[in-house]
């Protein structure tokens, strides 16, 4: 049995989200650098078993790409020469950060909480899984 990870990917920041071996939980891994996701995504990915990663695809409302699209083709390169064991799909991000703050919001957390932009980055990721697997 093995996981599914997504990834929401920032230039800052980016949103990590792991299912459980069984594919019924979504958990948010720690939000990570720019700068530091490759590296945890080797670590990660050679001690636990994923068969997936989901990468959040953005686009403008038109359908182009983003100015951030090039670096998550880079992402997704490197994990395809690395890892090509592990399946990579892309999945609609549109509006996930937006719906991570109302999600926040509506759980009560406190003002200064929600302006943690980690927790909307984690939460954005896990929103991406969540697509996901509610199109498998």
């Amino acid at each position: 049995m093995s996981r599914i990870l997504a990834i929401d990917y920032g230039n800052q920041r980016c949103g990590v989200a792991v299912t459980d071996i069984l594919k019924i939980s979504i958990n948010g891994l720690p939000t990570l650098p720019e700068k530091s996701l490759k590296d945890f995504l080797e670590r990660y990915l050679n001690s636990e078993e994923v068969e997936t990663i989901v990468l959040g695809w953005p686009t403008h409302k038109d359908g182009n790409p983003t100015p951030i699209t090039k670096k998550i083709i880079t992402l997704e390169e490197f994990l395809q020469k690395k890892f090509p064991h592990i399946e990579l799909v892309r999945v609609d991000e549109s509006y996930t950060s937006s719906e991570a703050k109302e999600i926040l919001l509506l759980s009560n957390i406190k003002k200064k909480h929600r302006k943690v932009k980690e927790l909307t980055d984690k939460v954005s990721a896990m929103l991406i899984l969540e697509r996901h697997l509610e199109n498998l």
